[in-house]
């Protein structure tokens, strides 16, 4: 995925009143922090950073005052009720870096008729670069066949992903759909 760039301000009021001032001008509080660094508090443009937090595991370019760093999202606090970003925390990386995502599993084929996939894991957690984090990672279930399951072991993981995990752990399987008898 490409750098997904953001210019930044830097923020010298603290506090929840400061906050509410940031988030009424359409900027988004933030903190940039990392690599035993102090903590960089900055405002982020309110509506580049609400679509650019729809790409799950995004890697940010951020210009702070002409200075350009790397991040990724750790955190999100958004309003219940009103759904609105209250406060992003960004997490420094460098080029080549290893960080550990969560990344979505995607099960692409059609399932035949006959067949239920029970799915364990809706995503798994992977070491990757932090200027290559996939997307998603595919499973072909339209192969599958009855009793047939799929563990961490059997993912085809990108280039230079490693699974965190235990590599016996069981991420779907395919169990035979019930008859009509059987709902009855």
């Amino acid at each position: 995925m490409s750098d997904i760039k953001l210019t930044a301000t830097l923020r010298t009021d603290f506090g929840k009143g400061a906050a509410r001032r940031t988030r009424r001008e359409g900027l988004i509080p933030a903190v940039l922090y990392g690599h035993g660094t102090d903590p960089l508090h900055v405002s982020l443009p309110g509506h580049e950073t609400f679509l650019a937090l729809k790409h799950s595991n995004a890697l940010f370019s951020i210009d702070v005052e002409g200075d350009e760093k790397l991040a990724i999202v750790r955190d999100v606090q958004r309003d219940p009720v009103r759904q609105v970003i209250e406060h992003v925390d960004l997490l420094l990386v460098n080029k080549g870096e290893k960080v550990s995502v969560e990344v979505p599993l995607l099960i692409t084929g059609t399932i035949k008729e006959d067949r239920i996939l029970v799915q364990d894991q809706q995503a798994i957690t992977l070491e990757v670069e932090a200027t290559n984090i996939p997307a998603h990672v595919e499973i072909d279930g339209g192969a599958l066949q009855i009793g047939d399951q799929i563990t961490a072991a059997d993912l085809k993981l990108p280039a230079g992903a490693v699974f965190a995990g235990d590599p016996e752990e069981l991420i779907l399987s395919i169990a035979p759909a019930p008859t009509t008898e059987e709902l009855d």
